[in-house]
């Protein structure tokens, strides 16, 4: 089966679901071109997931994707937290922020029993996993729900944990790609791989369809990625300028600059490498640091710094997602970028 069959959509062509900067907007123009569009739930309450779900559903009758994280939840370390807050006190200091303000929140859910219940109740076509797949229980009720299950690898022995353990659909996601990585079984960034490394390997490895993520900004990219073997390709970064994202003012406006050339992985806004543009707190405080707390307890740290600056008119400390080829991301509706992206396929 084609993996547009599969997926319910026109097109073999997936939006990347990417938290804090899209809500239902975006998802409902890619459904509306044919792509798989897609609704970032880690950050989002159950009863806003259902908001969005009911918002999608009433523009349009499309699949769509549900996508969830699956980290295990961390356990606060004072003392880690205590020397990360530390190593921020001048920069705290310089936008009157008050340490004694900031809280311990996580930010950011992984899936559980709740969105299980929401997958089982408004049945969406596809759901997706960042950071591996829920446990056994969790994953046999949303597949028993009728979804189609994508995880994200971003090596080989990602691909065949994801395919030995039910996913019907692997992501390969290459270094390329902006946001969090979503490695797994390995914390060792030295075993990440470009997508055109990673993906053929990835293809030979799972019988499973293989969708490629990481620098598909254009059509060339598309035909590249289809060459080598993916059954389709998702695109993040190229929407982020697109009408329909929520992309703020500031990043935007790195994202049409020069700067989008000079991107690299960071800890320091959640606790785990995410690829975003470098700004001053990548390079003054990273852009890795092993005073982070784990994910995603970093952010109650930095969010408070990011608002503060941007409030200033600054993207200094601003979580600049983007992928390492912004050269796609334009100012254009979504159907857009949804019709550039097909000139690459056959047919």
């Amino acid at each position: 089966m084609k993996l547009a069959e599969l997926l319910g959509t026109e097109l073999p062509l997936v939006q990347s679901p990417m938290a804090g900067v899209q809500g239902s907007r975006l998802a409902i123009a890619v459904c509306g071109a044919g792509g798989l569009g897609s609704l970032p739930c880690a950050m989002l309450s159950p009863e806003r997931i259902a908001e969005e779900i009911r918002a999608i559903r009433a523009a349009t009758d499309r699949p769509f994707n549900l996508n969830f994280f699956c980290h295990a939840t961390p356990r606060f370390d004072a003392a880690r937290d205590a020397r990360w807050r530390e190593s921020l006190a001048a920069v705290h200091a310089e936008f009157g922020i008050d340490p004694a303000s900031l809280g311990t929140g996580a930010g950011r859910n992984p899936f559980d029993a709740t969105a299980a219940e929401i997958v089982e109740s408004l049945r969406p076509r596809v759901v997706s996993f960042h950071f591996g797949l829920p446990e056994p229980a969790l994953l046999a009720r949303v597949k028993a729900a009728g979804a189609i299950v994508m995880g994200s690898a971003t090596t080989v022995d990602e691909a065949r944990w994801l395919e030995s353990r039910g996913a019907d659909v692997i992501i390969a996601q290459g270094l390329e790609a902006g946001g969090h990585r979503g490695h797994f079984l390995s914390d060792d960034l030295t075993e990440q791989l470009g997508l055109f490394a990673l993906l053929p390997q990835v293809v030979a490895a799972v019988k499973r369809p293989v969708i490629a993520a990481g620098g598909i900004a254009d059509a060339a990219c598309v035909r590249a990625a289809l060459a080598l073997g993916a059954s389709g390709v998702q695109a993040g970064t190229a929407f982020l300028r697109t009408p329909e994202a929520d992309t703020g003012p500031l990043h935007r406006a790195a994202l049409a600059g020069d700067e989008a050339r000079h991107t690299a992985l960071s800890n320091l806004f959640t606790g785990r490498p995410a690829r975003g543009i470098v700004n001053r707190f990548l390079r003054e405080h990273g852009p890795m640091s092993e005073l982070v707390p784990e994910f995603p307890l970093a952010t109650a740290a930095s969010a408070p710094l990011r608002a503060a600056a941007e409030r200033r008119g600054s993207g200094d400390f601003s979580a600049l997602w983007s992928g390492q080829n912004a050269s796609g991301a334009r100012p254009v509706p979504a159907a857009e970028i949804i019709r550039a992206l097909a000139a690459g396929l056959p047919g």
